[in-house]
């Protein structure tokens, strides 16, 4: 796999003779230079090679090769796409010659052609004939993201390999739907970790699900995730980067008239990374370890043997208790609710699921359950707001549940907020451990003799308890540390919460560190979630301490108020929704014979109005 050394005798060669060994230096297959095992081909910026193969860990004399791209610049074979993953080329017993005679050849018709020792056709793209009909001389690339692409002479795709995935799902690739095609592409195992036909599991997106990832096993529903939420995702974890810090893994989502899809990007310098659907049916986030040289496992679902796809029955959920192994695996039922069987239910049977304890009446109220992954069949319903989804399900006698979330997307013109509604058994629920105020996981469930004008999700000292402790751990990050941190994305979905319902402030992908005299900096990326962004953060690039002061009120008017702050939608749309909920906190604050410690509440509220406060003098005022 090797590049020529001298390539003045490389060049020399390539031009008296048809050596393919030595004129596979560049990235791309050409009319009449085929690439034939013991040859490849090697993306410009050498992080990519394409060629033959045998799958790692197997047998040296195995006579079956397969045509795949695999990482060019990592001591471990990883391959990342097979071509022909159905048909393994078989090359043969003994005659080494045999082996070379199998090829890819692109042809006049611009399509790839992969042959076996006997000329017998074993693979080839499906371009399509409209596409072919106006090309002439087309090429074939290996691009540095190892996205495989044959082009016209103008530079049009006319296939890529990034569109027909084996098991590995690489940053730029798309994961998703096309809603014209009603299909998207799936992610299909290896049969084992040495064995690249396809295995038994697959992922993707199901059409009938939306914005959601699944599992399947066959042609079985085995794991699906919660539905996806948020502009961006972010994750980090050690890469032992040249800077020694963590690197950042970004998710967008992408949702418009076409398709629906989420792809993933790196922070700069980042190592390689990719998502993996293994043999066992989990789908693993690797990271590349320079230091121990080998891939390094920081995320796997499904994650409890409860995970999978209706293990607990309807209205039954998949909870955190923790066996002898520290695994998370017993089934609950959701309030309201009883063992459909209670024998069975104690043989650890939860099939049957849950049944209601009281008949619900159509004038019955809902009571929010947070934390909870979103059972599965629902209905999405785009364009309205937490009031006018609740009014919706309210006014329906056969909805069962509802719960709202705010996706925001990188096609900002299109973001919306989606209400989820069911009408028919909740099934496929787990608890999300330890995630205050992720309104896209709190289910609002019709429950009888529920007052859902009273019923809080939080009393009100365990709300202030968890304010304190958002306030005391940003005092630690901004004064008490012995380096400043700016965590530039404080919002309710990164403070986690402990048995005890202590908070801790987590994810810190986006934050950076103040030199000593350092009041703030200045930046041309600006990341995180606009609804909780400073105005110069989110308008200029420029943050400090009070940027996540800022974003700390933001936070505390959500816990004041007992919903999520829909901020989000649009940059320019902020002070209408913040005036609502400042009418909201004084509706609250004439009401507060309904708390146990109004004097309290005051308090927080008063703490509000320090905390987005523009002008210093304003917070000396108040003080």
């Amino acid at each position: 796999m090797d590049r020529p050394c001298c390539p003045y005798i490389a060049i020399v060669l390539c031009v008296i003779s048809w050596w393919p060994i030595l004129c596979t230096a560049d990235s791309q297959i050409v009319l009449g230079k085929p690439l034939f095992p013991g040859t490849t081909l090697v993306s410009d910026g050498g992080a990519f090679a394409l060629g033959f193969f045998s799958p790692p860990g197997s047998n040296s004399s195995s006579s079956l090769l397969y045509l795949g791209i695999w990482y060019n610049n990592i001591p471990k074979l990883t391959v990342v796409w097979v071509a022909s993953q159905a048909a393994p080329i078989l090359a043969g017993n003994s005659s080494t010659s045999s082996k070379k005679s199998a090829s890819l050849v692109l042809t006049n018709t611009s399509n790839l052609v992969l042959s076996d020792a006997t000329g017998r056709v074993l693979w080839t793209p499906n371009v399509t004939s409209s596409s072919l009909s106006s090309v002439s001389r087309p090429v074939a690339v290996l691009l540095n993201t190892g996205n495989l692409v044959i082009r016209s002479p103008e530079g049009t795709t006319l296939w890529q390999s990034f569109d027909h995935p084996s098991n590995t799902f690489l940053p730029g690739m798309k994961l998703g739907i096309n809603f014209r095609t009603h299909s998207g592409a799936r992610y299909v195992s290896w049969r084992s970790a040495t064995d690249p036909l396809p295995g038994s599991f697959s992922f993707g997106q199901d059409p009938d699900r939306p914005l959601q990832l699944i599992i399947w096993k066959g042609s079985r529903l085995y794991w699906r995730s919660t539905p996806w939420s948020g502009y961006m995702v972010e994750s980090n974890y050690n890469s032992d980067n040249k800077g020694g810090g963590r690197s950042a893994i970004y998710m967008e989502v992408i949702y418009n008239d076409e398709e629906e899809y989420s792809t993933i990007s790196l922070s700069e310098g980042a190592p390689p990374v990719h998502s993996l659907m293994n043999y066992s049916g989990e789908i693993e986030m690797q990271g590349w370890s320079n230091e121990t040289s080998e891939w390094v496992t920081f995320s796997r679902f499904p994650a409890r043997a409860c995970s999978y796809y209706g293990y607990c029955g309807a209205f039954g959920y998949c909870g955190n208790s923790t066996d002898d192994d520290g695994v998370s695996s017993t089934c609950h039922c959701i309030e309201g609710f009883e063992p459909e069987s209670g024998t069975e239910w104690s043989r650890g049977n939860f099939s049957q699921g849950c049944r209601r304890k009281e008949p619900v009446r159509c004038d019955d109220g809902f009571v929010a359950l947070p934390g909870l992954k979103m059972p599965d069949a629902y209905t999405l319903v785009p364009n309205r707001s937490l009031e006018e989804c609740a009014t919706g399900c309210i006014r329906d006698c056969s909805c069962v549940a509802y719960a709202y979330a705010n996706l925001s997307t990188s096609t900002k013109i299109l973001d919306s907020t989606r209400c989820l509604v069911w009408t028919g058994d909740l099934i496929d629920m787990e608890r999300v451990a330890g995630i205050l105020g992720d309104f896209g996981e709190t289910l609002y469930l019709r429950l009888a003799g529920a007052d859902s004008a009273r019923k809080s999700m939080l009393d009100w000292s365990m709300r202030f308890k968890i304010i304190k402790g958002v306030a005391r751990g940003l005092l630690y990050l901004h004064q008490d540390s012995r380096l400043t941190i700016i965590h530039r994305d404080l919002k309710a979905s990164n403070i986690l919460l402990d048995a005890a319902m202590n908070p801790k402030i987590s994810d810190f992908g986006m934050a950076r560190i103040f030199d000593d005299n350092q009041e703030l900096a200045n930046t041309m990326r600006v990341v995180g979630t606009y609804g909780y962004m400073a105005p110069e953060y989110a308008m200029e690039g420029i943050f400090s301490v009070k940027s996540d002061v800022y974003s700390f009120g933001v936070l505390l008017l959500e816990i004041l108020v007992d919903h999520y702050l829909d901020l989000a939608r649009k940059r320019g749309s902020q002070s209408d929704e913040q005036q609502k909920l400042r009418l909201e906190i004084k509706q609250l604050l004439k009401e507060a014979n309904q708390l146990s410690t109004p004097s309290t509440f005051a308090q927080a509220a008063k703490l509000k109005r320090l905390a987005v406060a523009k002008e210093k003098e304003l917070a000396k005022n108040e003080c």
